[in-house]
């Protein structure tokens, strides 16, 4: 199972997302911050603060949602709902208690559709995550608490003014229940102690160590033998008398120990043995896996503005915070969900460690991002789309519904970046635009591409004139009238006398072009121009990832 839903998470759990059937969920849902999000589309010319759009708000309102989700929990569980009662009277009917609970509701589904095996990692900030550790404790259970994983997220900046620099988000990890799966995850030795491995004998193993091989004091072999009185370990190895509590191992191992060179033996210049030493224990840097993953998380940087994951996405996670989670509470194959999914990270990094996936998001502009990420990174994947209109019904009823959400969609039909939002104020008549990269004179220069999106059930020649407009008035080279209603014969005709625009590569091209979304749907109709890039301009392509997956021990 590979599959995106676009809508409610909450609706789609109860409705699409059976019991018991999830082995691992991942969530990063907006915080409490109280901020808007903005997405940015890079224009090549500089123009990031004509392509922002609000993506999504880190705000929660009190309403009526909130009334019935806390009504709902008392018939579901009822002492879930007192906590919560209690946290609304004592916190107010505020933003707080709406995210509260919002994310209990939810909380409870997830609980529902993990396996017993099953593990949940929920991605928050200090502001309310001592508030999520008692709503899961009482989902959970106490006992299946593992771990508050703190994850340095940033380096220290200079805006504290009046606390300690925060630099850092809490990962609060539960299992569903003592048998879950878990992995122990190794990291990459700091460069302090590989400095210890300091010797190399030229046998092609590497640098290593030496380690003192005398019994440890107490049981073992430092213990006294009855019959001879001395310690267990008490024997002469290659005329090296034994040190006063013995040797640390038994004789055979210490002949295996030999075979295998990993003992060192101390010796004169001339080569002869010193017998004033001791023999000690080689122990390799390349044996050591690594240091322990702790709950303190410092060696996974943030996305920054140069790194190549980057996507431009408002709070993006790095892939590898996602992988170290996948790797080590599932298997290849298992079932991993990411009910928040954003851009796609947690997917992503399923789909690379060998997974299965399911992502759900409440924006199609999030699900048209991830399906090209997808398609960049795996190239011939495959997955489904549930809940984005794939015939005209469920277009018109999209359109009906939000037609913000229906023109970011429609955007994506024809893989434009969507222009500002509905907080943004006025759009000057621009639903979308389309960077792409042409010859002029001989040298690639880049043009632009106007979207205009219709979603009513009638369109006027008015409409079109008004684009061809805006088209001239933005120095764009082409336009697109993209319509849910089919367009008129005068609006056809004014179309056609907008004549062409003659690109680089020899051909001409309608400089305003009318798509309908049936048309786009069923493949009949699709955007005409040149573009030497081939699209990268509008949206910044993942890298390709090498799915040859690295071997990992099963978790059970």
């Amino acid at each position: 199972m590979k599959t995106l839903y676009y809508g409610d998470n909450l609706e789609v759990l109860r409705a699409s997302i059976a019991d018991e059937s999830v082995d691992l969920i991942y969530l990063d849902p907006p915080f409490n911050s109280q901020a808007g999000y903005n997405i940015l589309f890079k224009s090549p010319k500089g123009e990031d603060s004509q392509a922002q759009i609000t993506a999504f708000e880190d705000t929660w309102q009190w309403g009526e949602e909130s009334v019935r989700a806390l009504e709902q929990l008392k018939f579901k569980r009822g002492e879930l709902a007192e906590l919560l009662d209690l946290l609304v009277r004592t916190l107010g009917q505020n933003s707080l208690s709406a995210y509260l609970v919002m994310m209990a509701i939810r909380l409870v589904e997830l609980h529902r559709v993990l396996k017993s095996t099953g593990s949940l990692y929920l991605h928050c900030d200090p502001t309310a995550s001592h508030y999520l550790k008692m709503i899961l404790d009482l989902i959970f259970e106490p006992k299946n608490f593992r771990n508050e994983i703190i994850w340095k997220r940033q380096s220290a900046h200079s805006d504290a003014k009046i606390r300690f620099s925060n630099i850092s988000d809490t990962i609060l990890f539960y299992a569903k229940s003592q048998d879950t799966k878990f992995q122990v995850n190794f990291i990459a030795h700091d460069s302090n102690y590989i400095k210890r491995f300091n010797l190399d004998d030229n046998d092609g193993k590497g640098l290593y160590q030496t380690h003192d091989m005398t019994a440890p004091e107490g049981g073992g072999m430092a213990a006294i033998n009855k019959e001879t009185g001395k310690p267990n370990g008490w024997y002469e190895w290659m005329n090296f008398p034994p040190p006063p509590r013995g040797w640390r191992y038994k004789l055979d191992t210490m002949q295996r120990l030999d075979e295998e060179g990993k003992i060192w033996y101390p010796k004169h210049a001339d080569g002869s043995f010193d017998f004033s030493k001791r023999p000690r224990l080689k122990k390799y840097l390349s044996e050591h896996e690594g240091a322990v993953t702790t709950n303190i998380w410092t060696d996974i940087p943030p996305i920054n503005s140069q790194a190549k994951e980057r996507l431009g996405y408002p709070t993006q996670k790095p892939l590898a915070l996602l992988e170290r989670i996948i790797q080590a509470s599932s298997n290849p194959g298992d079932l991993v969900l990411d009910p928040f999914c954003g851009c796609g990270t947690a997917v992503h990094a399923a789909e690379k460690l060998g997974r299965n996936w399911i992502g759900i998001d409440i924006t199609h502009l999030a699900i048209s991002l991830i399906e090209k990420r997808l398609k960049d990174a795996f190239p011939g994947i495959e997955f489904t789309v549930e809940g984005t209109p794939q015939d005209l019904a469920a277009a018109q009823d999209l359109a009906q519904r939000d037609k913000y959400q229906f023109q970011w969609w429609a955007c994506s039909l024809v893989n434009a970046q969507p222009y500002k939002g509905k907080r943004k104020g006025a759009d000057g008549g621009i639903d979308g635009q389309i960077f792409f990269t042409d010859f002029v004179n001989g040298k690639p220069e880049i043009r632009k591409i106007i979207v205009s999106v219709k979603g009513g059930e009638n369109v006027s020649l008015t409409m079109l004139k008004d684009l061809i407009a805006t088209v001239a008035s933005n120095k764009a080279e082409l336009g697109l009238f993209i319509t849910l209603a089919n367009p008129t014969k005068p609006m056809l005709k004014e179309a056609a006398n907008a004549g062409f625009y003659q690109a680089g590569n020899g051909k001409a091209y309608p400089k305003i072009q009318v798509l309908t979304i049936a048309g786009l749907l069923d493949g009949s109709q699709r955007a005409e121009y040149f573009d030497l890039t081939m699209g990268s301009l509008n949206f910044k392509k993942a890298t390709i990832e090498d799915t040859g997956l690295a071997s990992q021990p099963s978790l059970f």
